[in-house]
């Protein structure tokens, strides 16, 4: 059976609305309040959120819209992070733990608050998210984090083998724990819908504008790109797994971490009854975990750590279908239509970081896969911060200075090789 053919953002971009129109910077010495670098959800979200407010705002990216994390990841808009929720407390300490699970459990409100009041075109469903326990371990784990969150009044059910296997389709899980504060998004599509809702805010957007030089004239930065520049009081990097070498600190902190997605075609109606009845997206506890859900024309999109590059491309997808048919049974040896892959910035405590990396130049990055409403909040908090409405430390995250992870190149080649020995391996039997 062929492989599905590899492109940077598959099914979403044979999917998502176009994104506004935009071009190059050409113009020299733009004077702007806030310049962001980066158009995925952090850099949008603020972009959103200061043009707003009427301040004078210019996004410059280096590729197109959502080109990074943005736009290649599943589409899951959940709440919190991967840690358990009292884990926050201990590692950020007080009020910093509080604020992040506040702001992190409001989160998907925040998303389809903005998708509903920007008309954003975006396949948004909210009906929550299911996280999937593979075995006694697996299920010992969601019993304690659903304690936790249950403890905090988030509204998330524990459910039983039955329970799952109705909710998913699938009999291959002890138990599962549905977050209903979550859902789903066509994620390509959101941030480019919030990149329409910048611009029709006043932001400036300049695609295809990498930033090659920054210059402190202390009353203002200057951003340099091949054939323009911008001045700016404010400099927010919004980056994350896809920083060049510009702020080389923040590419020595993270390390990437391959995931990757292949979806259908979109299945019988039979089918679609079947297998997440509900809509809900979903994930499994294993370390190399696997993630399944539909898009709204039915399609069924599976993913899993890897990267498919080189033998990749071929271990990979066939897993996927050897591992959807013992999921599913019923949908057999499926074909692939769309494959594609992208980087998840890991941090050493699985937490976000804020950098101040200049004066007057902040970023949050490191979002370990929880990226679409954490990108939200936190370019939401870094625009309030560069208008003057908040201070640094009034902010979810600590103000920390930017630390080299150990080992990362061995630990970014071990990710990827460690997969493919795992998928080839499951894919015998």
């Amino acid at each position: 059976m062929p492989a599905a053919p590899v492109s940077n953002h598959g099914l979403w971009e044979a999917t998502a609305p176009p994104a506004p129109d935009s071009a190059p910077l050409q113009a020299q010495g733009v004077a702007v309040d806030i310049a962001i670098v980066g158009a995925g959800y952090t850099g949008l979200s603020a972009a959103l959120h200061a043009a707003e407010a009427g301040a004078r705002v210019a996004v410059l990216e280096a590729q197109h819209v959502g080109f990074g994390g943005s736009g290649r990841n599943v589409g899951l808009v959940n709440a919190g992070m991967w840690v358990m929720p009292d884990a926050l407390p201990q590692a950020l300490g007080e009020p910093h733990g509080q604020r992040l699970l506040d702001a992190l459990g409001e989160g998907p409100s925040l998303v389809y608050g903005l998708v509903e009041r920007h008309g954003l075109a975006c396949e948004a469903v909210r009906r929550g998210t299911l996280h999937c326990a593979v075995g006694a371990s697996g299920l010992r784990n969601l019993r304690e984090r659903h304690r936790q969150w249950q403890a905090r009044g988030a509204p998330v059910a524990l459910l039983d083998a039955d329970a799952i296997a109705e909710a998913t389709g699938s009999r291959a899980y002890t138990g599962g724990l549905l977050d209903r504060r979550a859902g789903t998004i066509q994620p390509l599509a959101y941030a480019r819908g919030l990149a329409h809702a910048a611009v029709r805010a006043g932001a400036a957007l300049h695609t295809h504008s990498p930033v090659t030089a920054v210059d402190d004239h202390q009353g203002h930065w200057t951003l340099h790109t091949p054939q323009g520049s911008v001045n700016a009081a404010w400099v927010i990097v919004a980056t994350n797994a896809y920083t060049d070498r510009l702020w080389p600190a923040l590419q020595e902190e993270l390390v990437r971490f391959p995931y990757f997605n292949l979806a259908t075609a979109p299945l019988p109606a039979a089918l679609r009854a079947r297998i997440l009845p509900g809509q809900q997206g979903a994930w499994d506890t294993p370390d190399v975990l696997s993630s399944f859900r539909l898009d709204a024309q039915g399609r069924l999109v599976f993913g899993s750590v890897g990267a498919l590059r080189g033998p990749g491309s071929v271990v990979h997808g066939d897993w996927g279908r050897r591992a959807l048919a013992r999921l599913f049974p019923a949908l057999g040896r499926v074909a692939f239509e769309h494959a594609w892959y992208g980087q998840i910035g890991m941090t050493a405590n699985a937490l976000p970081r804020l950098h101040l990396l200049a004066r007057n130049t902040v970023s949050i990055s490191g979002y370990n896969g929880r990226g679409i409403a954490p990108g939200t909040v936190f370019g939401r908090a870094l625009a309030q911060l560069a208008l003057g409405r908040c201070r640094i430390d009034d902010l979810p995250l600590p103000l920390t200075e930017p630390t080299p992870a150990a080992f990362k190149a061995l630990r970014e080649m071990g990710y990827e090789a460690g997969a493919l020995l795992v998928h080839a391996a499951q894919a015998r039997f």
